[in-house]
C-alpha cells in the first residue's frame, strides 16, 4: 500500500519569512531619499549598496516578528538579537538567502560592481530629480524593481484607506430596483434615465423565487436587481512636489513620506479611476517632469525652491489634456527662493519672502486661475509667511490649503481627492 511518510521540515530558516512583509519592513530603506546618509548629498549615496542592505535586513529581522511563531527557531531569533551586525558567518549567510529570494522574486535587481544611474548628482552639476550619470563605486550594489515600487504603492494606499475607514478598494452594492433598498439598509428611489448596471443573476434568482423553475420565465419590475455606478467626470492632476533641500533637514524627513504618498495615489488613479492622469513635476532650483514609476528612485536635491516654474510646467502638462476637471496637488515646506528669468539664470534669494520672487510666483497662480487649473497646496511647515503665501493660493484658485505633517499627509491628499471625485458625478 502506498504511504507518505511525513517529517518534522529542517529547511533553510529564510524560506520560512514572508518577502512581502519582509520588502514592507524594507520600504522606508529602499524609498530612502538622503535623509539617513551620513553623507552630504552630493556625495555619492552608499544606501543602494548591498551592505547597507544586509544591515537594513538585520535591522528588520531584529525589531519586527518577521520569523515564524515557533520553537524551533526561537535560537535563530536570541543569535539575530544579540547580533551587533552581520559579520556573523551564519547571520550573514542568512541574510545572503534573503536578498538572493528577493533577487529571485523580481524585488531587486543586483548590479555586482557596475555602478548604479540612479545617483543624484551634485546641485551645480545637475537640477535634483534628474537621473545623473554613473558614478564608479568598489561596492556590488542593487537597484529595486517596478515590482517592489508597485507593491510599495499598493500598501500604503492600502494603509491609507483603513485609516479612513474604507476596508476595501471600491465596493458594488446590488440593490433592489422596485424598492432601492441596497444591503446597507439605506434605500433610494430611482428614477426614468437612472444609469444602473442589471445584476442578471440576483434578477434570474428573484424571479425563480418568485414562482419557481419553469420555463418561459417570466420577469417582472419586482424582479430586478442592479449594480448601481457612479459615473465621475474625468480628472488630470499634476503632483507638484518640492524636492528642495529642506524636505530632510531640521531633523525630519519630509520627502519619503511624500514619496509615499504620490505611489499610493498613482495606485489609486490606476486602478480605481482609469479616466484619471496623474503627471509628477519635480521642483527645487528649476523643475522638470519624471515619469511616476521613477518617483521611488529620486533623492532630494539643490536647495532653492522654484516654485514658480513647477506651476509653468504643470500648467503646460494640464493645458494638453482634455479632461473636466484640472488640478494641481502642491506639496511643499517653503516659501518660493528662486526663479528662472527669461534668459534661463535662475535668480535665487533664500532670505525671506522676496517680493520680486512673491509677485511672479502669485501671477502665476492667477495664470492657472484664468485656466481653470484648481490648486490644492499641502503645506509642511507651519511658519507664519508661509500661512500666508499658502493662503493667498487657496483664495486666488479657490483650492484649499492643508497644513499637514508627514504624518498624515497621505489621509488628507487622499481624502480629498476622493471626496473632490465623489461630488462629480454625471
Amino acid at each position: 500500500m502506498k504511504f507518505i511518510r511525513y517529517k518534522k521540515f529542517t529547511g533553510d530558516p529564510a524560506d520560512s519569512i514572508d518577502l512581502e512583509d519582509l520588502v514592507r519592513r524594507l520600504g522606508d530603506f529602499f524609498l530612502q531619499s538622503g535623509f539617513d546618509s551620513p553623507y552630504d548629498i552630493s556625495e555619492l549615496d552608499p544606501e543602494n549598496s548591498l551592505d547597507a542592505l544586509r544591515e537594513a535586513i538585520l535591522r528588520a529581522l531584529q525589531e519586527g516578528d518577521l520569523l515564524p511563531d515557533n520553537p524551533s527557531f526561537e535560537q535563530l531569533r536570541q543569535q539575530l538579537l544579540n547580533s551587533a551586525d552581520s559579520s556573523d558567518d551564519s547571520i550573514r549567510a542568512l541574510l545572503d538567502k534573503l536578498i538572493e529570494r528577493l533577487a529571485q522574486e523580481g524585488y531587486i535587481q543586483s548590479q555586482g560592481n557596475q555602478p548604479s544611474p540612479m545617483v543624484t548628482p551634485p546641485p551645480e552639476n545637475t537640477p535634483g530629480g534628474q537621473l545623473g550619470p554613473a558614478q564608479p563605486t568598489p561596492h556590488a550594489r542593487f537597484e529595486i524593481t517596478d515590482k517592489t515600487i508597485d507593491f510599495l504603492g499598493f500598501k500604503t494606499l492600502q494603509d491609507l484607506l483603513g485609516s479612513l475607514g474604507r476596508s476595501s478598494f471600491g465596493r458594488h452594492d446590488t440593490r433592489d430596483l422596485s424598492t432601492g433598498v441596497e444591503s446597507g439598509g439605506a434605500s433610494r428611489t430611482y428614477e426614468f434615465g437612472d444609469t444602473l448596471n442589471l445584476d442578471v443573476s440576483q434578477t434570474l434568482f428573484n424571479a425563480v423565487r418568485r414562482e419557481g423553475l419553469h420555463l418561459p420565465l417570466t420577469l417582472q419590475h419586482s424582479d430586478l436587481a442592479v449594480h448601481q455606478c457612479e459615473y465621475q467626470s474625468s480628472c488630470a492632476t499634476v503632483l507638484l512636489l518640492d524636492c528642495s533641500h529642506s524636505m530632510i533637514l531640521y531633523g525630519e524627513d519630509r520627502f519619503t513620506p511624500a514619496k509615499r504618498v504620490a505611489m499610493a495615489l498613482s495606485h489609486l488613479i490606476r486602478t480605481q479611476y482609469p479616466g484619471d492622469t496623474l503627471s509628477l513635476v519635480l521642483f527645487h532650483d528649476s523643475a522638470e517632469e519624471i515619469p511616476v514609476s521613477q518617483l521611488a528612485r529620486v533623492q532630494v536635491g539643490p536647495y532653492h525652491t522654484n516654485t514658480r516654474e513647477g506651476l509653468r510646467l504643470a500648467q503646460r502638462i494640464l493645458l494638453r489634456q482634455k479632461k473636466d476637471m484640472r488640478q494641481i496637488i502642491m506639496i511643499t515646506d517653503g516659501k518660493p527662493s528662486a526663479l528662472t528669468m527669461d534668459d534661463g539664470r535662475i535668480y535665487k534669494n533664500a532670505f525671506g519672502l522676496d517680493p520680486f520672487v512673491l509677485t511672479q510666483t502669485l501671477e502665476e497662480v492667477g495664470k492657472c486661475k484664468r485656466s481653470g487649473i484648481l490648486i490644492n497646496t499641502f503645506m509642511l511647515a507651519s511658519d507664519s509667511s508661509l500661512v500666508r503665501f499658502v493662503q493667498k493660493i487657496s483664495q486666488m484658485c479657490r483650492g484649499k490649503a492643508y497644513f499637514a505633517s508627514p504624518r498624515n499627509l497621505g489621509q488628507y491628499l487622499l481624502m480629498d481627492y476622493m471626496n473632490r471625485k465623489t461630488r462629480t458625478i454625471h
